[in-house]
């Protein structure tokens, strides 16, 4: 067996598949150890990919030249852009996905690539030399070696699951958990603690009455996830809605004296945003019910995914409950939901890169930092893996910043202010968010994925056939003048004033009302506008309604970027200072920021300290 690699990637979720899909696409040698090899990417919650913010993730993966945009594009069963209603900083793509499929396209990409080897079995140990990492060791007592290896354990190391009183150990249900990692790294100095996630019943679809429930369709015009645009949907499956009632929390409250989450045998905090059904009506007791989502699992599958259902209770209280849920009276349960409590490292103790401080070439990425959620995940092992391969070859670390990309501000949140529950990304937490928008992510993050060497020929070539249309059509609406006795019939019925003159075709894009694409309504714009896709006629329309915001963005992000540019040496003594605040000597010297602009973003940093750092680099 070969033996030496140039990076080893431990375990096979989206994190992990990323990573290794990176790392190899820019020319390392990778070997992929996971636990199971038919769990590859295995979709472990609910079978979707996307949402608010998290669709923006997904496609900054994809505008980078990762995979999950594309194979959730293959795999999907339904596509929805969510918050159309909103401002388009707020709109967010997210896909139903056929739960095997996306397993079997994830593993079929992999195994396409030469430079991905596999092997089976459990990660016990890494080795180590010095303060550097070596390689691996597995539980069979194999050993493989490679300059860096990036974790991502996700819910494996030492987890715990738990059903009413019953606990026992596994990574998932009916798969063991991973040992001896955790307390081997302990031995050199990580921090560790515990979180907890949990996962609803999957149930009989045959079971249910779909007519007492809303039916949710997706998109009339489904769009993509990838830039690419190779897969469309041409046939979609529909989701449902219903809800819970007070017999549902009724009944569910009588288990509650058997529920890990209130009888003191889970401490461990779980995700705030996707609280378990018996948490939901425990913290909102004055609510008499609460909405489920029905969410299919597949294309040629019966099971369903109950979706706001998540629970840790005894079965037959489960059962009992669910089946007072309208739709749900005759409802079969094919597995019951549980809770998993696992070993996380908080995540201050990494570099910008994903490097942990402690250990060079050593790399964490997913829920392993304390986030959740499969793009979370992604984002973070993609830029392990792109990390993992620049510091095999010697060469300078990949960092996107906040005003780059969601994943930016994602691993900055991490590193600068840790979490102590499940991090999930909102686009609250982006400052910069009217920049980061879904729509863009290509322009933003496609030139610096072919930079770095993992955007494809095919990819590029895409882009910039789409930018040379974007600018094509930009200067059509800029240069295009619109005759009052063509649209003013058009704007009276979009309630918005006519014209009294020409005015140019931007300016009448511009108003709250119209839509680019709806002046294809406009006999003698028609022509000018058909040949572009809706897709480019959202994109120009964007840049025009919101150019004012753009460009306030685009100069405080220019602002406060002198601030990065302002380097910290790593051994900078910050207790030889007097006029830094306690806390923040403490939590600086724990971080170790690269720049002031890092520093400022430290939680107990206040603007006070950042001021005396500033003055004293100044000098």
């Amino acid at each position: 067996m070969e033996t030496n690699y140039d990076v080893i990637v431990v375990g096979a979720g989206h994190a992990g598949s990323e990573a290794a899909h990176a790392a190899a696409q820019l020319g390392s040698s990778v070997l992929l150890i996971t636990m199971n090899m038919e769990t590859i990417a295995k979709m472990s919650c609910n079978p979707a990919m996307g949402g608010v913010a998290k669709g923006q993730i997904v496609r900054e993966i994809d505008a980078l030249g990762g995979m999950s945009g594309v194979i959730s594009d293959r795999s999907a069963i339904q596509f929805r852009m969510l918050n159309r209603s909103k401002g388009a900083a707020m709109w967010s793509p997210r896909t139903q996905n056929d739960r095997q499929l996306f397993s079997v396209y994830w593993r079929e990409t992999l195994e396409q690539n030469p430079n991905v080897s596999f092997f089976q079995d459990m990660v016990k140990e890494v080795i180590v030399e010095g303060d550097s990492i070596k390689g691996v060791k597995t539980g069979m007592d194999f050993t493989f070696y490679a300059p860096s290896v990036v974790l991502t354990s996700g819910t494996f190391m030492n987890g715990l699951i738990h059903i009413g009183r019953n606990n026992f150990g596994g990574g998932r249900m009916a798969e063991r958990a991973s040992t001896g990692i955790t307390r081997q790294l302990e031995q050199f100095g990580f921090e560790s603690g515990r979180m907890k996630t949990g996962t609803p019943p999957r149930v009989d679809g045959r079971s249910l009455d779909f007519s007492k429930m809303e039916e949710q369709k997706g998109d009339d015009n489904p769009g993509n996830f990838s830039y690419l645009n190779q897969h469309k949907l041409t046939k979609q499956r529909s989701c449902h809605i219903t809800y819970t009632n007070d017999e549902v929390h009724d009944l569910l409250r009588e288990g509650f004296d058997d529920s890990p989450m209130f009888n003191g045998t889970i401490q461990s905090l779980g995700p705030r945003y996707c609280p378990s059904i018996e948490d939901k009506i425990n913290r909102f007791a004055e609510r008499n019910r609460h909405q489920i989502f029905v969410e299919p699992e597949g294309w040629d599958t019966v099971e369903i995914y109950v979706n706001g259902f998540s629970t840790s209770l005894p079965v037959e209280v489960q059962l009992n409950a669910i089946q007072k849920i309208p739709g749900f009276e005759s409802c079969k349960i094919f597995r019951p939901g549980y809770a998993i409590e696992y070993d996380y490292f908080p995540p201050t103790q990494l570099k910008q890169n994903l490097e942990t401080k402690i250990l060079s070439g050593l790399f964490f990425a997913g829920q392993i930092n304390g986030t959740t959620g499969y793009e979370e995940a992604a984002c973070q092992g993609l830029m392990a893996g792109i990390n993992a391969h620049q510091y095999t070859t010697n060469k300078e670390p990949f960092v996107l910043s906040r005003s780059d990309a969601y994943i930016g501000v994602l691993i900055d949140d991490l590193i600068n202010k840790g979490t102590e529950e499940p991090y999930r990304m909102f686009t609250s937490r982006a400052e910069y968010r009217i920049l980061l928008r879904q729509d863009n992510a290509d322009q933003r993050l496609t030139p610096i994925g072919r930079e770095i060497g993992l955007v494809t020929d095919e990819r590029m070539e895409s882009f910039e056939n789409k930018m040379s249309l974007f600018y094509k059509l930009e200067k059509t609406t800029q240069s295009t003048s619109v005759d009052p006795n063509d649209i003013n019939t058009f704007l009276e019925s979009k309630n918005t004033s006519g014209i009294k003159q020409k005015v140019k075709m931007d300016r009448i894009i511009a108003r709250p009302q119209v839509k680019a694409s709806e002046l294809l309504q406009i006999d003698n714009l028609k022509p000018l506008l058909y040949p572009y896709s809706e897709e480019l006629l959202d994109l120009v329309e964007i840049g025009i309604k919101y150019e004012g915001y753009i460009k306030k963005e685009q100069d405080m992000v220019e602002k406060l970027k002198k601030f990065e540019d302002l380097y910290i040496k790593e051994d900078f003594d910050y207790s030889k200072h007097p006029s830094l605040s306690s806390e923040a000597k403490e939590k600086l010297s724990e971080i170790k920021p690269t720049s002031i602009g890092q520093a400022s973003r430290i939680s107990g940093v206040s603007p006070a300290d950042v001021s005396v750092l500033i003055v004293y680099f100044g000098r």
